[in-house]
């Protein structure tokens, strides 16, 4: 029985020596080590070998890096405003050693020195410079806690203000200055919005009036073109009219009296006409009364002896003339057919023609300018039409 305890004694104890000497440190921490008291090294990452009852673990230190958030610090301004601000800090331990024996709790050491730095830097600075300056502020911190933090084997790697509160009266203010400075960015949007909008609209009237101006220049000038060149078409027509009357009157006389030539009329006949019309001739409204000249006989007689010669049996016959070629050309029957010709005058055609092209033509954006480049243009004058083929033949 006593041998036994001794048995379990000895495994305890050889249990209890192996559990000693050995020590298991996970990735991302630091151990420790001291013999008898004093520092002898600092492991890591693996199983270590110890020295039974002499070697021990002080410490396990973890070597990442760190987010600590402090809680909100009341801070005064150099306006005399008292701010909360609260600051996020990034840091992790290079050396676990001081980190254990250079300070008694780093995570305190780090707050007080961040509350400290923080008040030295805010105290210089106005409210509206705090507000505005995170980037300084943030780096002014790191800049102190790095330095301070170095103989405690700690690496600050970045510092952030999380907020920054200034009193409700002074956010309330704030808030109405904002709004205030909203309210006129927006009153001035709108009043250039406005006079934006009335200058395009003054603009586009303005150029709506230009193009409609021109349009009705242009539309003057082309009646004004159009009337003038009726008015030299009707006066042309009418002295074409006037001149083919008197040319038809010309030859009709001429054609009745080729006529009457060619026909060799005898005196006899002239009288037989004359004393045939005489009746007629006192039809008239204002004819009451129409007498015949006792002498009118001898006139015959005197009109029969000197355009005839006296026969053997003595009586005046009327001998005709002869008629010469031309007469009896001119008496024959002319060709007509030019004379109702209706087709229009090759120069009229292209008028109508260019002035309906202009009438469809549609009204695009660049009106102005083609209205500019047409008024621009010198007006040609009117080319004077050629002779239709009645005018040709009779001239």
């Amino acid at each position: 029985m006593t041998a036994t305890i001794v048995v379990v004694l000895v495994l305890i104890f050889i249990a209890a020596v192996v559990f000693k000497s050995i020590a298991l440190i996970p990735q991302g921490e630091a151990a420790v080590i001291e013999r008898l008291g004093s520092y002898t090294r600092t492991v890591s990452g693996g199983l270590t070998l110890l020295v039974p009852f002499i070697d021990r673990v002080r410490a396990r230190i973890d070597t990442r890096e760190r987010v600590v958030s402090f809680p909100p610090q009341a801070v005064i301004t150099q306006d005399n405003l008292t701010v909360a601000i609260d600051i996020v800090v990034t840091f992790q331990i290079n050396d676990p050693a001081r980190a254990i024996y250079g300070v008694d709790n780093y995570l305190v050491g780090v707050e007080q020195i961040s509350v400290a730095t923080l008040r030295d830097v805010v105290g210089g600075m106005t409210l509206e410079e705090t507000l505005t300056s995170r980037e300084t502020i943030n780096r002014r911190l790191r800049g102190e806690l790095d330095a301070a933090t170095a103989k405690w084997g700690l690496r600050i790697s970045r510092v952030e203000l999380k907020a920054i509160d200034p009193p409700p009266s002074i956010q309330q203010s704030m808030e109405m200055q904002m709004k205030a400075d909203r309210e006129k960015r927006a009153m001035i949007l709108t009043a250039e919005g406005q006079r934006e909008s009335d200058i395009k609209t003054a603009e586009g009237e303005k150029q709506a009036r230009i193009l409609s101006a021109e349009g009705e220049k242009h539309a003057a000038i082309l009646a004004a073109e159009a009337e003038r060149q009726a008015t030299i078409l009707r006066a042309e027509g009418e002295r074409a009219a006037k001149y083919l009357n008197a040319q038809g009157e010309a030859r009709a006389i001429q054609k009745v009296n080729a006529a009457i030539k060619s026909s060799e009329v005898t005196p006899e006949v002239l009288t037989y006409q004359y004393l045939d019309k005489l009746p007629q001739m006192a039809q008239g409204q204002g004819s009451t009364m129409w007498m015949i000249p006792s002498q009118f006989g001898d006139s015959l007689e005197q009109f029969a002896k000197a355009f005839a010669k006296k026969d053997d049996d003595g009586v005046f016959r009327y001998e005709p003339s002869k008629v010469d070629p031309e007469t009896k050309e001119m008496a024959g029957q002319d060709d007509t057919d030019a004379w109702f010709d209706t087709s229009s005058d090759p120069e009229i055609a292209r008028a109508v023609a260019e002035a309906r092209a202009v009438a469809n033509k549609p009204a695009d954006s660049p009106l102005a300018t083609e209205l500019e480049k047409n008024s621009a243009l010198p007006v040609q004058p009117p080319v004077a039409p050629q002779p239709t083929p009645l005018q040709q033949s009779l001239e």
